[in-house]
């Protein structure tokens, strides 16, 4: 499995950036997607998940209405379209791949993603 995530960088509050990940080494459509983040100060947070098929999308409740999480299985991408960043968003982000069972009850548990590698960085400051 190798999950490479870019597009993250500085930003002031308010401003937008969109994180991409590309996948490879797993059957990509078969597999239910995320992104999880490391705070400074809160840790790991599961942060979206969308199913393999584009569906079953989520989101933590402190980034709905400004994040938008999607997948495009033709070309093994995933993407996060981050707006109205704030300060609570600077964090680590991950891509992640669901370990298997029942995402439906199970997408907020961080321990049914798997993620590996740095991530990248998505700091806003004024």
């Amino acid at each position: 499995v190798q999950l490479v995530e870019s597009g993250g960088g500085l930003v002031q509050p308010g401003g937008s950036l969109r994180l991409s990940c590309v996948a490879s080494g797993f059957p990509f459509d078969d597999y239910a997607m995320a992104w999880v983040r490391r705070t400074p100060g809160r840790g790991l947070e599961w942060v979206s998940s969308i199913n393999w098929n584009g569906q079953g999308i989520h989101l933590r409740e402190s980034v709905k209405s400004r994040f938008t999480i999607s997948r495009n299985n033709a070309n093994n991408t995933l993407s996060l379209q981050m707006n109205s960043l704030n300060s609570e968003d600077t964090a680590v982000y991950f891509c992640a791949k669901f370990r298997g069972g029942d995402y439906y009850n199970m997408y907020e548990r961080l321990e049914k993603w798997q993620f590996q590698g740095q991530g990248t960085q998505v700091t806003v400051s004024s």
